[in-house]
């Protein structure tokens, strides 16, 4: 086997790779959105229900990514391009989301009520998605892809909205504090504004 045959054979392997850990991700998003949703919604919880709103933004990344990933049509600049914006506009929409709904609830005061479930779903959440942001790093350093560099990006950025909620739900459950689930969506907020500007920095020429 030639030398390029035997590179080609492993973008393949790496490829293949990259569309498993895709559809992981889109599984377990679509799971953690549900709970999230059900449980944030019964709760009155806007950190709850903006973090299964970013499950669902998270579902359409890597749907993208699996697009980009199975495209055999278009040339790779332009499927990366068009993967990466996906991305980047994920990012934004749920900011904005998080953004406004949060600063209502602090406006008008508005206490969401003990979830224990929500608790439960970020310290799980905070426990996988680290390791699967690493590992979709590290694929798209071999694969030299901006758009799954993106997409672990958006897998770090659930670690740390996990992180957010589980503070912010602990808070407000153990201490009494209304305002932490609110702030919790600020800071998330905050957060992937940030993010979702750079995605869209580093895609322009």
């Amino acid at each position: 086997m030639t030398a390029a045959a035997l590179d080609e054979f492993r973008l393949a392997a790496l490829r293949r790779r990259a569309i498993r850990l895709e559809y992981f991700t889109v599984g377990w998003m679509i799971v953690e959105a549900a709970v999230a949703l059900v449980t944030g919604l019964t709760a009155s919880s806007i950190a709850l229900v903006g973090f299964g709103l970013d499950s669902i933004m998270e579902t359409i990344s890597g749907l993208a990514l699996l697009w980009r990933f199975k495209q055999r049509r278009l040339e790779q600049h332009d499927a990366e391009s068009r993967a990466v914006k996906v991305v980047g506009i994920t990012f934004l929409v749920v900011a904005a989301y998080f953004g406004y709904v949060a600063i209502r609830d602090l406006l008008f005061h508005r206490a969401p009520e003990f979830s224990l479930y929500g608790i439960v779903l970020a310290a799980v959440s905070l426990g996988v998605m680290p390791g699967l942001g690493v590992a979709k790093r590290r694929l798209a350093a071999s694969l030299k892809s901006p758009a799954l560099a993106a997409d672990s990006l958006e897998t770090f950025a659930c670690a740390y909205l996990s992180a957010a909620l589980l503070v912010g739900l602990g808070l407000n459950a153990w201490v009494g504090w209304w305002w932490a689930d609110p702030v919790a969506a600020l800071v998330m907020s905050a957060f992937m504004t940030r993010e979702g500007v750079e995605i869209f920095r580093e895609t322009q020429p």
